[in-house]
């Protein structure tokens, strides 16, 4: 563990990672946006990076982003890291990452299996460097078998190959496509448990080890009701639109004002008759197409032709205020721009101000402790920013940190 660290000028105290020294060496969302929760609670965390830098620096400027002059994907998968650009490739730069490996708590990678080895990157060239680091390895596809060897982004490992986007698209209709880095942050949680696991392991035998997972099988994981059903060759029934339900109660309706109200009434022997009296329809109850769970499931063509234009006749605010107290589950299909002011998600400490004026608020990571707050963030760090200053932490001195810039090592 390092000693009394600060970063941004802010004590690292009272906080549960204080004083855990992190090395990311890793691109992109997914690995990096781990280390950003290790940093938000106390870790000091160290981004080594190419001397041109990591190139999701630049992802703001993606078609598929949101559009806007201002960094902010960066300052959300930036933030609070120290920032040594460092030119792996670079035999002097050998030196210096085995000193940092010396000295780290946990090293997280993300390179595949086959840059690792030429890198000299893998758990069994680096755990002799430290037989207490907890290293972390993220994959697209795993460790080991045919494809190991595949880049794997969260589109095509986590969505695509885990059959997500197929079992989510309406029934002859083509697979969607996910919003960026969706699978991404919530394999970030993985491997956040996966490091802590191993920090764990760490204090009950004295020794490090090695962690890992992929996005190919957390996105499995998150399809996991349809795939255990698969492993024992249960039919996928393909979904329907919501004009064509399978259920009417458990369906989306579009409402006066042009939003989706979700309608989850998993329990109608209970709420029927609540729902025919709030949407003022009491004649429903003696329907006789409509009298038992299995008829409105049955009939659920008719229903739903009953049910659409009621729900078309008042804004999703005016459903809102009907609903209340009656115990039937509904809710809105929100929009971003609605979000980000959204009473209740500033309750649940959802976004995150900063300390960066031209971004003073970002997404904060989800997990909530009753001992500790997430620090406040200031700017990403530049490239390089930390170089000297991290280098010097490990006991270099100028002239060697000068030879270093002159050999290309250093950015």
């Amino acid at each position: 563990m390092s000693d009394d660290l600060t970063l941004s000028g802010q004590p690292l105290d009272g906080l549960p990672l204080d004083g855990l020294v992190v090395l990311d060496i890793s691109s992109f969302i997914a690995a990096p946006a781990a280390a950003v929760t290790l940093a938000d609670f106390g870790a000091d965390v160290i981004k080594i990076e190419p001397p041109e830098g990591d190139p999701h620096r630049n992802s703001f400027r993606n078609a598929s982003y949101p559009v806007s002059d201002r960094n902010f994907p960066w300052q959300l998968d930036g933030r609070l890291k120290r920032s040594l650009a460092l030119d792996l490739k670079n035999a002097e730069a050998r030196g210096v990452l085995e000193r940092l490996i010396g000295r780290a708590d946990v090293m997280i990678v993300n390179f595949p299996p086959p840059a690792r080895e030429r890198l000299r990157l893998r758990w069994e060239d680096v755990e002799p460097m430290n037989p207490r680091l907890v290293y972390c390895s993220l994959t697209g596809y795993g460790e080991s078998g045919p494809d190991r060897d595949r880049p794997g982004f969260d589109v095509s490992a986590y969505f695509g190959r885990s059959g997500i986007l197929d079992a989510a698209r309406y029934e002859d209709g083509p697979p969607g496509l996910s919003l960026p880095a969706q699978g991404d942050r919530a394999t970030a949680m993985t491997l956040v448990a996966a490091i802590l696991m191993g920090l764990r392991q760490r204090d009950r035998t004295g020794k490090g080890c090695w962690v890992g997972t992929s996005l190919y099988a957390n996105g499995v994981w998150a399809n996991g009701t349809s795939a255990a059903g698969a492993l024992i060759g249960a039919r996928l029934p393909p979904r329907q639109s919501p004009d064509k339900p399978r259920n009417a109660l458990t369906n989306l309706y579009r409402t006066k004002d042009d939003r989706w109200l979700q309608l989850l009434m998993v329990r109608d022997d209970r709420l029927w008759a609540p729902l025919c009296t709030v949407i003022g329809r009491p004649d429903l109850l003696e329907d006789p197409r409509f009298g038992s769970r299995a008829e409105r499931r049955e009939r659920a063509l008719e229903l739903h032709k009953e049910l659409a234009p009621i729900f078309a006749t008042r804004t999703y605010a005016e459903w809102e205020r009907a609903f209340a107290g009656t115990g039937i589950p509904f809710g809105v299909i929100g929009r971003l721009g609605d979000v980000v002011d959204d009473e209740q998600a500033r309750h649940a400490g959802i976004f995150a101000d900063t300390t960066n004026p031209e971004i003073p608020r970002t997404v904060n990571n989800p997990i909530r402790l009753g001992f500790a707050q997430p620090r406040k963030a200031g700017p990403p760090p530049k490239l390089g920013e930390h170089s000297e200053q991290i280098l010097r932490e490990a006991g270099y001195g100028e002239d060697e940190i000068g030879a270093l810039r002159k050999s290309g090592a250093l950015g």
